[in-house]
């Protein structure tokens, strides 16, 4: 699915949609976002040495994740609730795809539990468990 699909399920919008595409292969989801250079979060992170900061890497595992449960969102937001076990390999910059797979390992009403990465050209930059749960916007 691509962009103008994505925001038919998760709420983001620019500048703070974070994902280019993304598919359902089994029960995973894999998506791809392209470091572009000119991202809010690379203008003083950090001048002449542009990186993609963790928080933000965790973001877009996060809209990965989402989409998991994607027929679930309809009317409802998405809210982190828990980060945990979360490493950074390696750096991200302006120029890289990166390629975020996502897993739900565990579900209780509407709260999700799900293993996620970030990787880059094949190498593991970022990992960790998420935990998210849906809200309703009317209760919002």
């Amino acid at each position: 699915m691509n962009r103008d699909e994505i925001k038919t399920f998760l709420p983001h919008r620019e500048p703070m949609l974070l994902i280019d595409d993304v598919d359902m292969i089994g029960d995973e989801a894999v998506a791809h976002y392209y470091v572009r250079g000119d991202e809010f979060f690379l203008q003083g992170h950090f001048p002449g040495n542009p990186v993609v900061p963790g928080v933000i890497q965790c973001e877009i595992m996060a809209q990965a994740s989402c989409i998991l449960v994607r027929n679930e969102l309809v009317g409802r937001t998405p809210l982190y609730t828990g980060i945990n076990n979360v490493r950074f390999r390696q750096p991200v910059r302006p120029g890289d795809i990166m390629e975020l797979r996502a897993h739900i390992t565990s579900r209780r009403g509407m709260i999700f539990f799900v293993d996620a990465t970030a990787s880059v050209d094949g190498k593991l930059c970022c990992q960790g468990s998420l935990t998210f749960v849906l809200t309703d916007n009317a209760k919002a």
